[in-house]
């Protein structure tokens, strides 16, 4: 998460769908509000004269002793988040979360309370930006040395600026989270016109800090008529109209398998899909499978023997399904031509065997795999992957359920897309898969 400072007066100005209320930073945690005019219970409200809003800094947690019975070798080059044992604090669901550890804050220990303090890059390394720690060779750390570790971290959290209808502007503090806070709950009668988005460790806020609720939800554009699923899923389309059994193959990498959601039987993408599949089309008989290999590509499936239960065409070609429905955010390194070589044989492989294909395009991942500045103003998908995938299924008439579009419309709705990343890097929570579910949906009648 990037830590953006600016300094002095910063104006926010109002954006087309946005509250007519101007938003500034008027101190180091300071957000003025107004004067403008916002719609509160569909009636135009004033907001007379600017208020000043004080905004509580990122909360630091302290942490003493925290025993570890041994620390793994430090591996350098690891991924960052593996390089060795996870601080507790800035631990996600899966990984660390980065950004998160104050960094001079580490004292690693071989005893409780003021034990001396072992010597980092002699003792032990550390990756400071991802909260890792691992002992070194010739350190005084042995194979099954247990150590305590101090440190600090702060903690994420979205605030809200509301209006209620006698125009009273106000903040309500959202709950601390170290990488996916909510936004409170606003009462009744008053309106969320803006999240106040606080990053763990941030010494001033900054214009990218502030999320004016531009929309409530995506804009849904008109139904095309015929719609993509009666042009290109004709036949999927029928057997949900007439209840003949329709088969549908959920194919992807570790989104796909998406064990990591709460209660994943019920909110993976494909489950939310089929489940509102259901409900639009009441005689349907739907059958999902899932074949899903976390941190791999399609090529993968492809270079798997037979017999392994990844191999593509024992895996995905030979259960003949309806239906395939695909989302690798790890083709993302795909560019243009390579999305056309290696989606179109697949499109002859499925054609062959007379099954329809529905492309999801991917999520939005950390800001710095992606080449964003900002979580703000992010509505175009910056990766050469989702042009090609746009540009493959235009070309080649092959259904697109454009999920990035609706990840990249988040800051308009005030939330940072990173919120909805559960280990803070690229699995998204239960709102991010019914991000998926709603690019789907909007294929069908």
């Amino acid at each position: 998460m990037p830590l953006l400072f600016m300094s002095s007066l910063l104006s926010l100005s109002p954006m087309a769908g946005a509250a007519e209320l101007p938003l500034t930073i008027a101190g180091d945690f300071v957000v003025r509000v107004g004067p403008g005019e916002v719609e509160v219970n569909g009636k135009r409200v004033g907001v007379l004269a600017a208020v000043d809003l004080q905004v509580a800094p990122p909360e630091v947690v302290t942490v003493t002793d925290e025993a570890h019975g041994r620390l793994p070798v430090f591996n350098d080059k690891a991924a960052p988040w593996t390089k060795g044992t996870k601080l507790r604090g800035a631990t996600t669901l899966e990984t660390t979360a980065a950004d998160m550890l104050v960094p001079d804050s580490v004292r690693v220990k071989l005893a409780k309370d003021d034990g001396e303090a072992l010597e980092p890059d002699k003792d032990y390394g550390i990756d400071r930006r991802w909260g890792t720690v691992g002992r070194l060779e010739g350190g005084r750390i042995g194979d099954a040395t247990p150590v305590y570790v101090d440190y600090q971290y702060g903690v994420c959290r979205l605030d809200s600026v509301v209006v209620d209808a006698a125009g009273k502007v106000s903040l309500l503090a959202g709950k601390s989270h170290v990488n996916v806070p909510w936004p409170p709950e606003v009462p009744a009668g008053q309106k969320r016109v803006a999240n106040v988005w606080i990053p763990g460790r941030l010494s001033k806020l900054a214009e990218a800090n502030l999320f004016p609720v531009q929309a409530e939800a995506y804009p849904e554009p008109p139904q095309q008529h015929p719609t993509p699923a009666e042009r290109l899923l004709p036949k999927s389309l029928a057997k949900l109209r007439s209840g003949e059994k329709l088969t549908i193959l959920a194919w992807g990498d570790s989104v796909t398998v998406g064990t990591f959601v709460p209660d994943w039987e019920h909110n993976r993408w494909q489950e939310q899909f089929v489940a509102r599949l259901q409900e639009r089309f009441p005689k349907a008989d739907i059958e999902l499978t899932t074949v899903a290999w976390g941190g791999r590509n399609t090529q993968s499936f492809l270079d798997e023997p037979p017999g392994s239960q990844y191999n593509y065409k024992e895996q995905v070609l030979a259960r003949k399904p309806d239906l395939i429905v695909s989302e690798f955010v790890n083709d993302a390194s795909l560019d243009p031509a390579g999305v056309e070589q290696m989606y179109s044989q697949r499109l002859a492989d499925f054609n062959q065997r007379g099954a329809e294909w529905a492309i999801l395009t991917p999520h939005y991942v950390r800001p710095d795999w992606m080449g964003l500045p900002s979580e703000r103003d992010c509505d175009n998908d910056p990766r050469p992957y989702v042009k090609g995938l746009r540009e493959f299924a235009a070309t080649h008439n092959v259904a697109l359920a454009d999920a990035s579009l609706r990840w990249g419309h988040l800051w308009r709705q005030g939330l940072p897309y990173t919120t909805l990343l559960l280990n803070a890097i690229n699995h998204p929570d239960q709102r991010g898969m019914k991000l998926f579910a709603d690019a789907l949906l909007a294929l069908f009648p």
